[in-house]
């Protein structure tokens, strides 16, 4: 810890031996150059891109989950249509209907939850080291990794919703699918 003296500069704090000592090692983290005020090397853009580029290498390079996910997703889909296959509008299938929609919402919001807990958890410790290390905003990791998995996140619920949609019987018709 630092010692108070009375005479020592403006502050009257003095620095430790060892601390003064440290200066002058090779080996001691000096300021550095080319940071700017908000203590990042790299602008907001900068980061970004890289961790946009590296998250979509990262997708790139597990084909495999993807088609998991998209097969997991296709048996699903399969299933809940058989369960609500050709509802007609009367009032049981009216209510068959609205069941079979919040299963789709809840399907389509937990699978793309489930992906991303999966992904950060395994993620979470090199992305603490890095923010640690002052590499890159939180706000630039969160975007760079949701925006590179976007394309997923798209493809997931479009296969789900063209299994599901005409096994229901909902109403036909490309207007109203989209």
């Amino acid at each position: 810890a630092s010692q108070i003296n009375g005479g020592a500069g403006a502050g009257g704090i003095e620095l430790p031996k060892h601390a003064k000592h440290a200066a002058n090692d090779p080996y001691f983290l000096q300021p550095m150059e080319g940071v700017d005020g908000t203590g990042y090397r790299a602008s907001w853009w900068t980061q970004f891109y890289c961790i946009l580029w590296r998250s979509w290498l990262s997708v790139l390079k597990d084909p495999m989950l993807v088609k998991v996910r998209l097969l997991q997703t296709a048996m699903v889909a399969s299933l809940i249509g058989s369960i609500y296959f050709g509802q007609v509008l009367d009032q049981d299938g009216v209510m068959n209907i609205n069941g079979s929609l919040f299963l789709f919402l809840t399907n389509m919001t937990f699978q793309n939850v489930f992906a991303v807990i999966n992904v950060f958890s395994a993620e979470l410790p090199v992305f603490l080291r890095e923010k640690r290390s002052r590499l890159y905003r939180v706000d630039t990791y969160f975007l760079g990794k949701t925006i590179a998995e976007l394309p997923l996140f798209i493809a997931v619920p479009f296969v789900f919703t063209s299994i599901t949609y005409p096994m229901i019987g909902l109403k036909a018709g490309v207007s109203h699918y989209l």
